[in-house]
This record gives structure tokens, sequence and C-alpha cells, in this order.
């Protein structure tokens, strides 16, 4: 007989609603926790769970491979006929709160606010890769709510429970409207569209889970979702849409510890190109994959602490992007 699933942890990729920088396939968390507040649970009430993530993009690649600063400065943009932008960093810290309900039968709905702050360093088009270009390299910070995420889910199909859908709409609630000072000091310069804390359009989000016991210690669980913008924003410098993504998960729990439960995963994110006249149409997009170990604690019979840490096994980005080396999670969920 199936056991029932505790709710334990955080709502997928809920604290990352936007790229960073120009690294869009490879800056955004791609891990899942969707065991508790997006459906993988038949417990029924209240949960908030509080997420934080650090992601520092310093690594230059190019397809599967790393690129140098100064190689970077000397390949061409085809789609501008300009070289590259070589940048050399985008650190983003990301705090979720997400307030989750679930009725215990079939359905059940989650709201998640994230609170970003991110810096960057970009040393511009046409330097040589050690310098920054003095009208086009620059550095920005920003901190502020990103865009809000709303998602329901359906999961009465059976009487286990342990299949759903889900729907859902990111909102565009972060701000667009961030500028910076070029390295001359006196040329302001519109920060890149993936670096706003919101991309300024609404998503459709829609995807479906399954779980499952192996045997009395061990459970899995299967999630693919994917998201497209329903309209273009208007920055700065023009029209922008995010590329349409899809992530998949597989992941797994082991219960034959007391006072803990090791989890890992597999998390497989594709983002395509953006698009618009403001868009990095050369180096947004691309594919990768996160071999995530991880642990959760529970505390007390409502309170769990968990972390993970995502660790790279394939990573293929289109033009030059900058990547994480690693990306660590640390948070705690309470059930009222």
């Amino acid at each position: 007989m199936m056991k029932k699933f505790t709710p334990l942890t955080l709502a997928l990729v809920l604290a990352l609603p936007s790229g960073a920088a120009f690294a869009c396939a490879s800056c955004g968390c791609t891990l899942n926790s969707d065991f508790g507040t997006q459906g993988l649970s038949t417990a029924s009430g209240w949960s908030l769970d509080v997420r934080y993530d650090t992601l520092n993009q310093n690594q230059l690649r190019t397809g599967t491979g790393t690129i140098s600063a100064t190689d970077a400065a000397n390949v061409i943009n085809p789609t501008s006929g300009d070289p590259a932008e070589v940048e050399k960093f985008t650190n983003n810290r990301y705090l979720t709160t997400t307030l989750d309900y679930n009725n215990g039968t079939s359905w059940g709905v989650s709201i998640a606010v994230p609170y970003i702050d991110r810096s960057h360093s970009t040393l511009g088009v046409g330097g040589d890769g050690i310098n920054p270009d003095p009208s086009s390299g620059y550095d920005s910070s920003a901190s502020g709510v990103g865009d809000v995420r709303v998602m329901g889910r359906y999961y009465g199909f059976s009487v286990g429970k342990n299949f759903g859908i889900q729907l859902g709409l990111k909102l565009p609630t972060g701000k667009t409207n961030q500028t910076s000072m070029a390295a001359d000091g006196t040329t302001p310069v519109d920060v890149d569209p993936g670096l706003q804390l919101g991309t300024g359009t609404t998503d459709a989000i829609i995807g479906a889970y399954y779980f499952d016991n192996l045997n009395q210690n061990w459970d899995y669980y299967l999630q693919g979702q994917f998201q497209s913008a329903l309209n273009s924003s208007n920055m700065a410098a023009g029209s922008y849409r995010p590329g349409d993504s899809i992530n998949l998960t597989g992941g797994l729990r082991y219960h034959g510890f007391e006072s803990f439960t090791p989890t890992m995963q597999l998390n497989v994110r594709h983002v395509n190109t953006d698009s618009g006249d403001a868009a990095d149409t050369y180096a947004t997009g691309g594919t990768l994959a996160y071999f995530t170990p991880g642990v959760i604690v529970p505390l007390t019979s409502t309170l769990s602490v968990y972390s993970n840490l995502q660790i790279p096994v394939y990573q293929n980005v289109n033009g030059i992007q900058l990547a994480p080396k690693t990306i660590f999670s640390i948070g705690a969920r309470v059930a009222f």
C-alpha cells in the first residue's frame, strides 16, 4: 500500500523568475522541491516555505565548453556583426516566500513572492577582454521583488492521488527599468533585459507530475513543466520576449534514517533564444543538466529544514554566456 507523502519543501524554481545577464540557459536554478507545495502530497491545510538560493555566474562558456575573456573578445556576434559582449560575473541571491493551500482531496494552490539581490559586471562590446569598453562596459546592482508566480494543481484522477496536472501564471511584478552608467562615467546605459528584476511579461505555466514508492525505504517522482510568455514587454531598447522553457526532473528519496532524509535529483532545463528588438538573440538559450544531492531534516512534526547543491553535469549554451559552477539552496517549511 502506497504510504502518504509528507509535504516537506518549497515549490519548483519559484525563487528564480527571470534570467540573469545573457545567460538565460545557464542561470536558472532547476531545483525541484515539489514534494510539498506543488501537490506531491495528500496532506491538507496551509504551509509556508522560505527558501534562499545563491547562484554566482562567474564562468564564461560557449557551446559545451569554457572560453577565456580574451578569446571571447575576439568572437564576432553573427547577428549584429559586432564583437561579442564579454561579461565578468553576475551574482544572484534569491529569497522566496511561498504560501500554499491544499484541500487534501483533489486540488491546491500556491503563491510565491521572490526577493532578488543581484550584482553584475560586464566588460562590454569591443574591449580587449581585460579592461572594460568605455561606452558599453558597466557595473550594476539591483534588489527588490521579482515576478510573482501563482500555481494551481489538480490531482483527483486516482485513488492514490499520485498523479497531477499544474496550471499557473508568472506575473509581471518585477521592475524592468533599471539603468546604469557606462565605464566612461558619463554615458547612461540600459541594463540588459535578462538582468532586470522582472521580464515584463505574463507567462503561462503548465505541467504534470507522478510519484510512487519503489519499496519501503525508497520513493521517487517525475515532473515536467513548460513555460511560455503570453506577450512581449516594452523595454527602453524595444520589445522583449523571454524564450520558452522546458524543465524536467526525476528525483529519489531514502527514508531509512530516522533523523534525516537524503535526496537526489536530475534536473534538465532547455530554454529557447530570447526574441524582440531589445533581446540578445545570439547569447541566450541552451540546455543544461544538474545532479542535485540534498537532505531534509524534520525538526518537529510540522517544521522541516532542507538543503540542496546543484552540480552541473552538462551545459550547452548559445553564443557566449556566464554560467555558475554550483548552485546552493537552503530553506525551511512549516505546516499549519
